[in-house]
């Protein structure tokens, strides 16, 4: 049985996640590799896509799918009842990342605490806005603990009657070292020597507001020489976008989904972000890593995140992500500042293991010295962690 004590904490914890494609998944999979590193047993539970795209086991983890798609449909009941199969072994803690699995982690009602993170804030309106602040309200209330990955999404939790809520940063994981050379990269887009590469990396969709970016981009062709850019990530809006770039005569290219996003920082001159709310997002944190100049929009964490390492505009302005984008392309002592100034913010950013070690921290506060109906299972060892059992019972 675990103890309250962080150093060593080494009970188990199931780390819950709905359908993802991005900073999500890759969470969950960076607190799964640093958990079993440290000794905690890792079930993880969620969508069968995310282990074939995050492959949580390669850790050690265990992995045990139970579907929870990104919209409320009626076969959340299953999921909830998968979960609860899954709790039927030793577990310590639930920690369940966006509000998809909050809503089942709590409504599992689970005997052990739950931990809810909330990475995004709720823009839908109508008829799905009001069922996804309904969500909102109930997972905030009934979970142990909630964890906002920007200080806008405490604030909203607390609002919301959320009894404990902190602010815990997601750190993005180290992307590994570029395998190619900035020309070979450059090589693949057809850019020339003396050419701008603009880059931007995202799930395609409205909350990303790569429509701005197009626009912005169709006004570039007259540019002597006119940069090229470049959007990696697959998404809802794919078809909506090719449509815009082709009407628009835009200078983009969608690259679908990539798993080289080194290289091609490697290869950027400059970064674009212009989503309509971001937390920590990761691809932000990437590129001040990589020291590449960045546009961004000043909305939710963002700002907090990058201080005055980077060039904040306003959300879903065109005229202000082109005028941004022209002064950079003209100013190399500007963008060689900027390149500075990002990879020193980023020094200052909590790394993967101190963000494991908060978690981890949490766990020993709320794991309880006994958990009623649970019997000591001493034979749980081993690189996957003290959750065999429980993976077992699905």
């Amino acid at each position: 049985m675990s103890t309250g004590t962080a150093g060593d904490w080494a009970g188990s914890v199931v780390l819950l996640l709905a359908s993802s494609t991005g900073g999500v998944g890759q969470h969950v999979a960076s607190l799964a590799r640093g958990l079993v590193a440290n000794g905690v047993g890792v079930t993880v539970c969620g969508p069968a896509a995310t282990e074939q795209q995050f492959t949580f086991t390669a850790s050690g983890a265990r992995f045990v799918p139970v579907e929870i798609p990104a919209n409320p449909t009626p076969a959340d009941a299953r999921a909830v009842a998968a979960l609860r199969r899954v709790l039927t072994g030793p577990v310590d803690v639930v920690h369940a990342h966006g509000l998809r699995a909050g809503l089942v982690a709590v409504l599992a009602r689970p005997v052990v605490p739950v931990v809810v993170t909330w990475h995004n804030a709720v823009l839908a309106t109508g008829v799905r806005g009001q069922l996804s602040r309904f969500v909102e309200r109930v997972v905030a209330r009934r979970a142990r603990i909630t964890l906002g990955a920007s200080a806008d999404l405490v604030d909203r939790a607390r609002a919301l009657g959320a009894p404990d809520a902190r602010l815990a940063p997601v750190a993005a994981p180290t992307l590994p070292p570029p395998r190619r050379t900035r020309g070979a990269v450059r090589a693949e887009f057809g850019v020339a020597p003396d050419q701008p590469l603009i880059l931007s990396v995202g799930r395609l969709h409205p909350q990303k507001r790569y429509d701005v970016l197009v626009d912005a981009a169709a006004r570039w062709r007259g540019l002597e020489p006119a940069p090229v850019v470049v959007i990696a990530g697959s998404g809802p809006s794919y078809l909506q976008l090719a449509a815009r770039i082709s009407a628009a005569r835009a200078p983009v290219t969608l690259l679908g989904h990539r798993t080289d996003v080194a290289d091609l920082l490697g290869g950027a001159d400059l970064a674009v972000v212009t989503s309509d709310w971001e937390a920590r997002q990761l691809f932000a944190q990437e590129t001040l890593r990589a020291g590449v100049p960045l546009v961004a929009t000043a909305v939710g964490g963002l700002p907090e995140l990058v201080g005055d390492a980077v060039v904040l505009v306003p959300p879903g302005d065109v005229d202000a992500i082109d005028e941004a984008v022209r002064a950079l392309l003209a100013d190399a002592d500007r963008r060689a500042e900027l390149s500075r100034a990002g990879a020193a913010r980023a020094a200052e950013w909590p790394t993967e293991a101190e963000t494991v070690a908060t978690v981890t921290a949490i766990y020993a506060e709320l794991a309880p010295a006994e958990v009623p109906g649970r019997q000591p299972d001493d034979s749980a060892t081993g690189p996957a962690g003290a959750t065999g059992s429980a993976a077992g019972q699905v």
